[in-house]
């Protein structure tokens, strides 16, 4: 009996107590230079980042690192700046709040540009069609994230429009937490779910109606595909286009600024 009480005891000790004491040891670890060096380059704002903020991303960072690993597709060769950028713009999305580091996710598969990912649709009458469709992000529910690097990094482009394809896809883990991905991320009450239903659901609906009539929007059109892909859109401004979501859509950013429980105002 005491062998085997012996056995569990050593189970129990390297399932569940030397993981966190290994993690407490890494957040532990002073913060490499060169690494502070990549977000002030990598991720607008951090420099004018309040100082406690910066040590909230910094320690999160650490977690992302030591928790998930990354994967180098198609001849992209994983550095430091690739891992550090992408885990400082998915962590962003974390500060200010008591929860985990994107607890389902496990591996962040990297591309070097677009990817091709296979589609299967189902026609009227049963008809399946295969099709493939050019991504520079997904996020699956299985503990995936799929990044194109041209699309993170050094793009003035997307800089210029507003789009940040990190936080996009990982709203979308955000999202799907819950184990449904419907644009409700989980929330602490029901009166918040309640708020977010109602201002969500006009926002969309205002988004589907200007394009319609063919407006330009402040916000990703790609939003108005469904209410998922709204919070991903409407997440990547609020955190790239703070100050202009606040002036045109003042109600979604309140309910965005109290679900981030920051103001990127401030430092953006």
């Amino acid at each position: 009996m005491w062998l085997l009480a012996l056995i569990v005891l050593a189970l129990i000790f390297g399932f569940f107590v030397l993981p966190k004491l290994r993690l407490r040891y890494v957040l532990a670890k002073a913060f490499p230079p060169a690494y502070s060096k990549i977000l002030r380059q990598n991720v607008p704002g951090y420099s004018r980042m309040p100082t406690h903020l910066q040590m909230q991303l910094k320690r999160r960072i650490r977690q992302f690192l030591y928790e998930k690993t990354f994967v180098g597709c198609g001849g992209l060769e994983i550095d430091d700046e690739i891992r550090l950028t992408i885990a400082a713009r998915a962590c962003l999305l974390l500060l200010n709040r008591e929860i985990e580091v994107y607890p389902k996710l496990t591996h962040v598969l990297v591309y070097p540009s677009a990817f091709i990912a296979p589609r299967q649709q189902m026609a009227a009458g049963g008809i399946v069609t295969h099709t493939n469709q050019t991504l520079s992000g997904e996020s699956w529910s299985d503990g995936r994230v799929i990044l194109a690097w041209d699309q993170v990094a050094h793009n003035p482009h997307t800089e210029e429009m507003g789009q940040d394809v990190v936080i996009h896809e990982f709203a979308h883990q955000l999202d799907s937490e819950d184990g449904n991905v419907n644009g409700a991320p989980i929330l602490p009450t029901t009166a918040a779910y309640r708020s977010w239903s109602q201002v969500m659901a006009q926002e969309f609906e205002r988004l589907q109606s200007a394009l319609a009539q063919h407006e330009e929007t402040l916000i990703d059109p790609y939003g108005a595909t469904n209410p998922a892909e709204f919070f991903a859109v409407s997440s990547e401004a609020f955190f790239k286009k703070s100050h202009e979501l606040a002036y045109y859509h003042a109600a979604l950013f309140e309910l965005l600024k109290t679900y981030y429980r920051v103001d990127p105002r401030e430092w953006t």
